[in-house]
């Protein structure tokens, strides 16, 4: 009996959940339009002239979200020559941040460059979630409160940086997985995250994003030739927390240059309206089945015990 509750009450969640984003897509894709991010928030520049691949970030955030033990140890920087086979590494639910290599053929060294969660002005992740489990702080950043999420992944699809990502480790216990810019224990107490305050080489700059702007196009303005005349996050899906200088073209390091300077969301509310249906009703199916086999398997065992006993 109680498996078929939760079973019931799993696949009733979905449904619900489908028809609540049929209802709300419209007016969360309006206030997307109209948010421009807020005016006093933190903003990071990630100098690329200035990385060395060294991963002091990535250990910080591990230490600072206490997450698990990498596999490599983070004094191991053959993780780089995934690089060479064509294996891009990427943020998941052990790793918030992330330092890839790029061997740029128009300079004599490699360039790294660090990945996180951007923080968008105008989230994709946020305005596509119809159970509002994301927040963005008056101080820049994207929050997820997993208690709400049912786990549809909406916002993995209509995020444009593919980011976030999925734990698994439970079908009935949805979380997602990302960089939170050190929001508990720093960025509320005005502290720089974890990962700036780490950074050796001062490629990580932190202080309010409109400040972190003009810094940016100080340092482009006063070493012509250093930098691409472009800072890549001022504009990108509608501006971002973090931004990006290079000496390279950025599509060169990894970064998408066909990004809008809407929010994505504008561009994708269509297709999006679509997801839910797609992302919520196959788990709760797919649920159903599980739930029915591990019933079917249990009655079997109670058979078999019973014919023993008899």
């Amino acid at each position: 009996m109680n498996t078929q509750l939760s079973r019931r009450s799993f696949i009733r969640g979905g449904l619900a959940g489908t028809v609540a984003a049929a209802v709300l897509k419209d007016k969360k894709a309006s206030a997307a339009h109209n948010f421009e991010g807020y005016p006093d928030a933190m903003g990071v520049v990630v100098d690329l002239t200035r990385c060395v691949g060294c991963r002091s970030c990535e250990a910080a955030c591990n230490k600072e979200q206490r997450l698990p033990e990498p596999a490599e140890p983070f004094d191991d920087f053959s993780v780089f020559d995934y690089m060479e086979h064509g294996q891009k590494r990427r943020t998941d639910e052990a790793h918030y941040t992330v330092v890839n290599r790029y061997d740029v053929p128009a300079i004599d060294h490699p360039l790294f460059r660090k990945i996180q969660c951007f923080h968008c002005n105008e989230p994709t992740c946020l305005t596509s979630c119809f159970v509002n489990a994301y927040t963005k702080t008056p101080e820049g950043a994207v929050i997820y409160n997993p208690k709400v999420c049912v786990g549809c992944r909406t916002c993995l699809v209509a995020c444009p940086f593919y980011i976030p990502t999925f734990k698994y480790s439970s079908a009935f216990s949805p979380r997602v997985m990302k960089c939170i810019f050190c929001y508990d224990t720093r960025l509320k107490k005005g502290k720089p995250p974890a990962c700036v305050e780490a950074c050796p080489q001062e490629a990580l700059t932190f202080g309010k994003r409109t400040d972190m702007l003009r810094v940016a196009r100080q340092r482009i303005r006063e070493t012509p030739g250093k930098y691409i005349d472009h800072i890549y996050g001022e504009h990108e899906a509608g501006g971002t927390s973090w931004m990006y200088l290079s000496p390279v073209p950025f599509g060169e390091v990894g970064l998408d240059t066909d990004l809008p300077n809407e929010p994505i969301l504008n561009y994708v509310k269509g297709f999006l309206s679509f997801v839910p249906v797609v992302l919520t009703l196959w788990p709760a199916l797919f649920a159903g089945f599980h739930l029915l086999a591990t019933r079917k398997n249990r009655v079997e065992q109670s058979h078999n015990d019973a014919n023993r006993e008899g």
